[in-house]
């Protein structure tokens, strides 16, 4: 009886245990690079959901290899989303163009020429889009990422790299109940609405941007709020051309003292482009924004330089003698760098080149302030640095190439940590409204320092504005808006979403030449040897089970 009993309660465990496995499934990622896990910050944003999500994926049709393997490694994870969410997934694509849901939305399909091994071209239309609706209200997911400068093997792996970051953040902005708000500061000769329309265009998305002053009124002489940033998740200080007072400088100071975020795109020279266009040259001299010192003490230093760079955009040129009949050729202006992204950080990581003009490099200082810096974009190979006071010529179109000697000059850095204030041993300046002791340093919060002003800028043509980072004279497109939109995102990033982009998943690439000349060997290869495999291993059973009968 005793027996039996252990046999019962043997049983009664075994279904116990299938039976919590079939309430929670355990998962185990035996992969190296953890491709089938999710991140802390998703389960737990997954956990918010209250309401079920459902996913229409437009992904289909007559796809190739990549776009296969783009489509099931999208379904695997909505797959590994379901597991922690009340989430549904149905396959849209012939819905979609049945009833014009593609047109409705504005989903531009992508064209793909291929070109088969009989020499045909063959030319297939995709839609790499996902649709979540959530409580009523809908967003797009857009699952293919075309950066310039990459393959379409690097974008596709890229695109997979970033899937869980495009369905969280979509998930995110669905649920989100209130707007948060960004602040672009004015009046210091910033630019106007119609050169930040693409930025602000950008930031709409995710967040309510104010723009406004904190400069004392001197008619009214209207004491200034030392609280007044308060409310913001982060201020941007876009392009300043004159000083900053120092109230101002000590409500900004005292505002990432309490943990606020702020992203400064500086300028370190003083320069007038409109002499230049005019007269061919101008001279360059430091800009003196009064924020020196307060940069210094965060850890950074913009220097009053300018970086030349081998690796440039074109700018037209008369190279005509006869000014009755101009010819205009592109011929590289060394002044507007191509800047490299660094693939380091979540704000730039698989982002292309960083369009610029007269951009100034960046130092880190304080190196053991316990303030984690990170350099997010830099030069190429092939750099020079022009100090000032000095000049630009337009006839510089030629220089010599032995005085580019500098390599990887950083121009962007991100910085994260306690930083210490710049008013830590002074008093609160004349004019200040605040009923709290000056705070000398700040809670843990983040900054990103860019050494010029022209990175997050539109220019407009016929009163239109154009896309950050898009060139009109080669109509070359650059990741100017994605490094802009990523910067705040890194600023505001509370839930840990912008750290999804890190995410690495390894590219293994198939040889396509020798692939195709062994086809006939591989093919063999492949299907004999499983069959000899389970052959071997039945003749062993044979041969051990006749021994062991012919024994006995």
């Amino acid at each position: 009886m005793r027996k039996y009993s252990y046999y019962i309660f043997l049983c009664g465990l075994w279904l116990l245990l299938i039976g919590v496995l079939e309430l929670r499934p355990v998962r185990w990622d035996l992969t190296d690079d953890k491709h089938y896990s999710l991140s802390e910050s998703s389960k737990k944003m997954l956990s918010l959901l209250d309401h079920r999500a459902e996913v229409t994926l437009l992904l289909g049709g007559d796809l190739n290899a990549g776009f296969r393997r783009l489509k099931k490694a999208t379904e695997e994870t909505l797959e590994e989303l379901a597991v922690y969410a009340d989430i549904r997934v149905k396959d849209g694509w012939s819905a979609a163009q049945e009833n014009g849901l593609t047109d409705s939305l504005g989903l531009r399909p992508i064209v793909i020429h291929e070109r088969e091994q009989n020499g045909k071209t063959a030319q297939t239309t995709v839609y790499p889009y996902a649709i979540i609706e959530y409580n009523g209200k809908r967003a797009v997911v857009t699952l293919l990422k075309n950066t310039r400068g990459l393959s379409g093997e690097e974008n596709l792996n890229a695109s997979i790299e970033q899937l869980e970051f495009a369905f969280m953040e979509a998930l995110h902005l669905l649920q989100q109940t209130e707007t948060p708000r960004v602040a672009i500061l004015e009046g210091h000769g910033e630019p106007d609405e119609a050169h930040t329309y693409d930025l602000m265009s950008a930031l709409s998305k995710y967040f309510q941007v104010d723009r406004g002053s904190v400069t004392m009124n001197e008619l009214t002489n209207e004491r200034v709020n030392a609280h007044i940033l308060d409310g913001y998740k982060a201020v941007i200080v876009l392009n300043p051309q004159t000083a900053f007072s120092e109230q101002e400088r000590f409500v900004i100071d005292q505002y990432i003292m309490r943990g606020g975020a702020v992203l400064w795109s500086l300028n370190g020279v003083k320069l007038s482009e409109e002499v230049l266009q005019r007269e061919g040259f101008t001279p360059i001299l430091p800009l003196d924004l009064g924020l020196t010192d307060m940069l210094f003490r965060y850890g950074v230093r913009v220097n009053p330089a300018l970086v030349q760079d081998i690796q440039c955009l074109p700018i037209p040129v008369n190279v005509s003698s006869d000014p009755q009949q101009p010819n205009l050729q592109p011929m590289p202006w060394t002044y507007a760098p191509l800047l490299l992204t660094s693939q380091g950080s979540p704000i730039t990581k698989d982002l292309g080149q960083v369009m610029s003009t007269f951009v100034s490099p960046i130092d880190a200082v304080g190196g053991e302030d316990g303030i984690e810096k990170r350099v997010l974009l830099a030069t190429s190979t092939a750099s020079r640095v022009t100090a000032t006071p000095g000049e630009v010529d337009l006839n510089d179109l030629n220089p010599d190439m032995s005085t580019f000697a500098y390599q990887y000059v950083p121009v962007a850095v991100s910085m994260e940590g306690s930083f210490p204030s710049a008013f830590a041993h002074r008093m609160a300046p004349e004019g200040i409204e605040t009923d709290e002791p000056i705070r000398k340093s700040s809670a843990k919060t983040r900054q990103v320092v860019i050494g010029s002003g022209s990175v997050m800028i539109n220019e407009t043509m016929k009163n239109q504005a154009l896309p950050m980072g898009y060139d009109r004279y080669s109509g070359m497109q650059f990741s100017n808006r994605d490094f802009a939109t990523n910067a705040v995102l890194w600023l505001t990033d509370g839930d840990g979403l912008i750290a999804l982009r890190e995410k690495s998943v390894a590219l293994r690439l198939l040889n396509d030449k020798r692939a195709h000349e062994q086809r006939a060997g591989i093919q063999a290869f492949s299907t004999i040897l499983p069959v000899a495999i389970l052959a071997l291993i039945g003749g062993i059973v044979f041969v051990v089970r006749k021994r062991k009968y012919e024994r006995q």
